[in-house]
């Protein structure tokens, strides 16, 4: 990988106790964690953005590591940002990668994962979905329940080419404090993906927060293989159109659900979902529901992965196998394979999509539906 990275350490941290990323985790500082991390993971260049006066502090806390500089950031987070942009060499459409220091706990797949959805977007930033039920409050008492439909917990690292993220910049309005990079460029107009973030990605932001990253570092973390498979079948009706693996493909037919009728993808959702062993797509999407009706199921996939990512695993491989006789999958399977990869941010070669026919047997031989079967690999951790 060839990237470049930003990490924000100016704060003061007060709500941790004051200057968390220059506190021990583990053995060094919180500030180091990430900047390994990251040049590990391939960084061609690293600005730290500190505070005034801060420049001896990085020197003893990043001590032995090469490739990167201080960089000296704002009374806000956006001016940092802007401080660690102007301070690189890279090229305009080099990817950056940019972290916050109180999430220290960085691995490399969330950086690769990153890295391969800026092919189909503007950015990128990972994230986690919403487990908890919420509440609204009021003086104390509840006031209200929150649905958790769509809402996603934002993580760092957020990742950008270098030119998209400095235009967005350049158009903020800074009489508004922006949330984090990934509103600034969506609000430029940009396409910012969604991918798998990392429950250990936790941000120090209490003192109770060191006490868990300290516990979850002495554990040795061993990882469990685990295989689930999916099937979907949807029937033939009028269209003129099918989406197939995230792909519409032209046909003289179109798959019948409530949904889209992605049947690729509702197996591929089960599969996931089987791995972890949480049930199928519809305990998490009812059918019987109206807001999931002519919904894309590429947000089925995406609910899946996430629940993988909340558990601290990673998907390995995927295989989809297509089952009919018309339409011809093979012109478009190149584009199914790129889609599924793009979803999940998983590399080309980790993504299959198969399709074959039942030589004129059975219903999807006599045309009446299609069927899609799927098998996902993750690997996830477990007690040592």
């Amino acid at each position: 990988m060839s990237f470049s990275g930003i990490i924000v350490a100016a704060g003061s941290g007060s709500r941790a106790g004051g200057d968390k990323q220059w506190r021990v985790l583990g053995g060094k500082p919180v500030l180091r964690w990430s900047a390994e991390a990251l040049l590990e993971a391939g960084a061609d260049e690293l600005a730290v953005v500190i505070a005034p006066g801060a420049e001896t502090r990085a020197t003893e806390a990043l001590a032995g590591l090469s490739n990167w500089r201080a960089v000296v950031g704002g009374a806000h987070r956006a001016e940092s940002v802007r401080a660690g942009l102007a301070a690189l060499a890279c090229a305009p459409d080099q990817p950056v990668l940019i972290h916050d220091a109180a999430r220290p706990l960085l691995n490399r797949a969330v950086i690769e994962r990153l890295i391969a959805a800026l092919s189909e977007a503007d950015g990128a930033l990972p994230v986690l979905p919403v487990a908890d039920s919420l509440r609204r409050g009021q003086d104390g008492v509840m006031a209200g329940v929150v649905e958790r439909d769509g809402l996603w917990r934002a993580q760092t690292p957020q990742t950008f080419r270098r030119n998209a993220i400095e235009a967005a910049y350049a158009a903020w309005d800074d009489a508004e404090t922006p949330t984090d990079d990934a509103v600034v460029v969506e609000r430029h107009g940009g396409r910012v993906a969604l991918v798998p973030g990392d429950a250990r990605l936790m941000k120090l932001t209490y003192p109770e927060d060191f006490a868990m990253a300290e516990a979850l570092l002495s554990q040795p973390t061993r990882y469990q293989t685990r295989v689930g498979s999916g099937y979907d079948v949807h029937r033939w009706g009028p269209g003129g159109s099918v989406w197939l693996c995230g792909i519409e493909v032209p046909h003289d037919q179109t798959l019948i659900g409530h949904s889209d009728a992605d049947a690729g993808l509702h197996a591929l959702t089960d599969a996931l979902l089987g791995a972890m062993a949480m049930g199928d797509i519809g305990d998490h999407f009812p059918p019987t529901d109206p807001k999931w009706k002519g919904a894309a199921s590429d947000q089925f996939l995406l609910h899946a992965a996430g629940l993988v990512a909340e558990r601290g695993g990673r998907i390995v491989n995927v295989d989809v196998t297509l089952i009919c006789e018309r339409p011809k999958v093979k012109p478009h399977r190149q584009a199914m394979r790129e889609r599924i990869a793009g979803l999940l941010a998983l590399p080309l070669d980790a993504v299959s999509v198969k399709a074959t026919t039942t030589e004129g047997l059975g219903f999807t031989g006599r045309g009446e539906g299609l069927a899609a079967q799927a098998v996902a690999t993750v690997e996830i951790p477990v007690s040592a």
